[in-house]
């Protein structure tokens, strides 16, 4: 299992997240994901703790919790979704050999 914590202050680091969760149990890793074109955190991150009670501790315990000036939201994470082509499929047969007709 995997913790979501959203409405994260822009300023924190990994270093941080892990102090805050550590009070409640061992971390195992921590993610904070940036913008792929700006490199700036997104305001969310993902925490992994040793056990599931220590997840459902820390989330017990720091859901709706202020903590840099933001209230957190902390959850249990879901599943990432399969995402979708965004060209919409089709597959054009692009390495095809061209070939001239006539008619």
């Amino acid at each position: 299992m995997s913790i979501y914590v959203g409405n994260l202050s822009y300023d924190i680091n990994e270093q941080d997240l892990t102090e805050v969760f550590a009070e409640y149990g061992s971390v195992k890793r921590v993610h904070l994901p940036t913008d792929r074109e700006t490199g700036r955190k997104r305001g969310f991150a993902f925490v992994e703790m040793g056990t599931e009670a220590e997840e459902a501790s820390a989330i017990t315990a720091l859901d709706q919790a202020e903590w840099m000036g933001r209230e957190l939201k902390v959850n249990p994470a879901k599943p990432r979704e399969q995402r979708s082509n965004s060209r919409g499929g089709g597959g054009g047969g692009g390495d095809r050999e061209r070939r001239n007709y006539r008619f």
